[in-house]
């Protein structure tokens, strides 16, 4: 499980808040034949996210749009919050069968500039 006070601070200490990147969904499933492996099973950028106060979440998602969720567009939300509201859970809605998927882990490619939250389902 993640909150919004590590991905502060792993956006600050992995990418310097560069305010380009893109946040991109990375979805993994256990192995088949090792339920402790991970394996890649795809891939989709964020398109929205929404702060809930009322669920206490960060909620991010796909909704098929051609709008992209930059870290210049959620972090200096973020750094306005108060302390006890960065310890909200980030959540991913994939699609209507795949909602409030807890987020496992970060990532970034430096070369395409995107910036990944790993999802397990």
């Amino acid at each position: 499980m993640k909150y919004i006070i590590d991905i502060i601070e792993d956006i600050r200490e992995s990418i310097d808040n560069q305010e380009d990147f893109l946040f991109q969904a990375m979805l993994l499933k256990e192995s088949p034949n090792n339920d402790e492996k991970l394996i890649y099973a795809g891939e989709s950028p964020l398109n929205y996210f929404d702060i809930d106060r009322e669920k206490k979440r960060l909620f991010m998602g796909i909704d098929g749009s051609d709008s992209r969720v930059t870290i210049g567009d959620i972090v200096p939300q973020l750094l306005i919050l108060d302390v006890s509201d960065m310890m909200y859970e980030i959540r991913i809605d994939i699609n209507i069968q795949n909602r409030d998927i807890e987020v496992v882990g970060f990532g970034k490619d430096e070369q395409e500039k995107r910036y990944i939250l790993f999802i397990k389902v």
